[in-house]
């Protein structure tokens, strides 16, 4: 049995299950455009590990 979620892009209904090559997104559309905003940089990680700039660069002067 597949679990039901909702595609992340588009909030349709789909399958997670692995009968669905484009998981957790609906179709091969909605999975590219979250690349593309990956790739446009909209969306981010920030690395907790890594110092603000900013705060790092002040300190030193």
């Amino acid at each position: 049995m597949n679990k039901i979620i909702t595609c992340p892009n588009c909030n349709n209904v789909t399958e997670l299950g692995s009968s669905n090559l484009f998981r957790p997104f609906c179709s091969e559309r909605c999975h590219l455009i979250d690349l593309g905003k990956w790739v446009e940089e909209k969306y981010s990680i920030a690395d907790p590990m890594m110092p603000d700039f900013e705060q790092t660069h002040s300190e030193k002067h």
